[in-house]
């Protein structure tokens, strides 16, 4: 997400993709978040009253700037004309390996919003809004299935599934942020193997995915 410059003129046209640009490029300098809305406006030179306009609190900038990876994600996804046709699990596998090329552009930010969490990533309150649509993007997936799979996923509810699937990125995000592997490759075999896993459990035969993706994610803890 490019950073936008500090903009001279206090009229100036504002929207939320400034903002939010704005906003990253003040953690990334200072290597902390602003203390208060007064104080991100002041330094740099918009009006509050602009800022109210599109967020009510510092905290909707930090929602909204997941939600922006996410729409980056899905608009990259709608580009390719071979995406509409793929199968479920394609569809999943190209949406995780999108998602997390856009953080890993944004890495030093991702990196700091998540670092200092002391609850876990499932407790933040910045992810709340991006865990709505992902798990409703999950659901238009599984709608789409219309392969062999079909009468599997429907015994399987699709709100079990979505929040399966939202567990899922939240323990791939926790590994991807742990990730010390040259261009974060150990994040794709992690991908590849949770995503397989989860498919085959639609199969008559997960036991052999599932043990891999533990004896994977057991090698990379020790």
């Amino acid at each position: 997400m490019a950073i936008a410059k500090n903009p001279k003129n206090k009229k100036q046209l504002i929207d939320d993709s400034q903002i939010i640009s704005l906003y990253m490029n003040s953690v990334l300098e200072t290597n902390e978040a602003p203390k208060n809305v007064y104080l991100f406006c002041k330094h740099n030179s918009i009006e509050e009253a602009d800022f109210y306009s599109f967020y009510n609190s510092l905290d909707a900038v930090k929602e909204d700037i997941w939600v922006k990876f996410f729409e980056n994600t899905i608009d990259a996804l709608h580009r390719d004309a071979n995406y509409a046709g793929y199968e479920s699990r394609n569809k999943l596998l190209s949406l995780y390996f999108t998602l997390f090329e856009i953080l890993n552009l944004n890495r030093t930010y991702v990196y700091f919003a998540l670092k200092d969490n002391k609850e876990g990533l499932r407790n933040l309150q910045q992810l709340k809004e991006l865990r709505i649509q992902f798990k409703d993007y999950i659901v238009n997936i599984l709608k789409s299935e219309e392969n062999e799979k079909e009468n599997k996923m429907k015994r399987l509810t699709r709100p079990v599934f979505s929040e399966g699937a939202w567990f899922q990125f939240l323990f791939i995000l926790k590994f991807w942020v742990d990730d010390t592997s040259k261009g974060f490759e150990k994040t794709d075999i992690m991908i590849e193997k949770a995503v397989k896993a989860t498919f085959d459990i639609l199969d008559t035969t997960p036991l052999e995915s599932l043990f891999d993706l533990g004896k994977f994610i057991w090698k990379e803890r020790g």
